[in-house]
């Protein structure tokens, strides 16, 4: 299959937009939050991009049950070995700044909940890993209808719980859900099952006719709106701070129909293979972030810590950092796995 280089392209700007939103704080400049409001299309991108190619695979595999069990096996490796990773890091800055060890680490261990290590990925310092217990029970469900022959009625299920998810976010000024919505039915399965079936000729052929000229102005109009959104929602209206809205929907839905419409944009530039990288990116930041936040405090400059000029060199620093360490963990994998082979 040939690889489409928009969809790395635009996975870059993503992956980038999640490390703007983790760095930069939230407050009352209006700047900062219109980048916030602004980068807020790049987990349901990510989500869609696996669905897309997820879909890919199946519909192409002879054997789809055998695909869609190494699928799952591999995202399952992936959190078990972050999760413990992001365990250990938190039982290491405990042990360094604890004043009763035991009994603190007892409370860290008895913290976590089954449902908090199995669905919803939180407990630990790494609140991204989130994404990936989303997607291991988005495609679960997705996988289950698809062999009953239901995926379109999926569709619309998960759209509907998507739309409902809202109202335990930015719609709780209208009415508020009271239930963690950041999670596989709220959010991962409508854009991970919305994926799939870009994955599908026949509705790709249905929805990609619009032109290249036309494409680009609604993903300008549906950013424009995805701001406006978050702006009246929580400045106006007295709201909950927003994470994903309405708008958000068709911008990630018209930005992903570009990509599959201009598979060559981006190719040969380092930015796309930072962003065929972006699942590890996003994995590792949240540590380098934690750890510049120490570094700074040791150096006892809290007082410049929201500086621009400071979190725009953060940034920069926590995309290249992460980039650099997962490559060189993917390096000494493939060494590993050669060295195995070999003996």
């Amino acid at each position: 299959m040939e690889r489409n280089n928009a969809i790395d392209f635009i996975k870059f700007i993503a992956i980038l937009s999640v490390v703007v939103i983790h760095v930069f704080p939230r407050d009352s400049q209006i700047g900062l939050f219109i980048l916030d409001n602004f980068s807020r299309f790049a987990v349901p991108f990510f989500f869609t991009a696996s669905g897309y190619l997820f879909g890919q695979k199946m519909i192409h595999k002879r054997d789809s049950f055998d695909y869609f069990k190494k699928y799952i096996i591999k995202i399952l490796k992936l959190y078990l070995c972050w999760l413990f990773f992001y365990m250990m890091y938190d039982v290491l800055i405990l042990y360094k700044d604890a004043a009763d060890v035991p009994k603190e680490f007892a409370q860290y261990i008895n913290h976590f909940s089954f449902l908090d290590l199995i669905y919803y990925g939180t407990g630990t310092s790494g609140y991204q890993l989130w994404f990936l217990t989303a997607l291991i029970w988005s495609v679960i469900i997705l996988f289950g209808f698809l062999k009953l022959k239901k995926a379109r009625l999926l569709l619309t299920i998960s759209l509907i719980f998507n739309l409902l998810g809202l109202f335990g976010q930015s719609y709780s000024v209208f009415y508020d859900l009271h239930l963690s919505t950041r999670d596989a039915l709220f959010i991962g399965l409508f854009y991970t099952t919305l994926g799939f079936f870009f994955a599908d000729d026949k509705f790709f052929k249905k929805s990609g006719a619009i032109t290249a000229k036309t494409n680009l102005s609604l993903i300008l109009i549906f950013f424009i709106i995805q701001v406006v959104e978050g702006y009246l929602l929580e400045k106006i209206l007295s709201g909950s701070h927003g994470e994903y809205f309405i708008s958000t929907i068709c911008l990630t839905a018209f930005l992903f129909l570009f990509a599959l419409n201009n598979k060559t944009l981006g190719k040969d530039l380092f930015i796309t293979k930072v962003g065929g990288r972006a699942l590890g990116i996003y994995i590792v930041h949240v540590v380098f972030i934690d750890i510049f936040d120490l570094i700074i405090s040791a150096l006892r400059l809290d007082h410049i810590s929201d500086n621009l000029f400071l979190k725009l060199f953060e940034t920069l620093l926590i995309i290249t950092m992460s980039y650099i360490s997962y490559d060189l963990l993917q390096y000494f994998k493939r060494r590993l796995s050669k060295m195995a082979t070999s003996n």
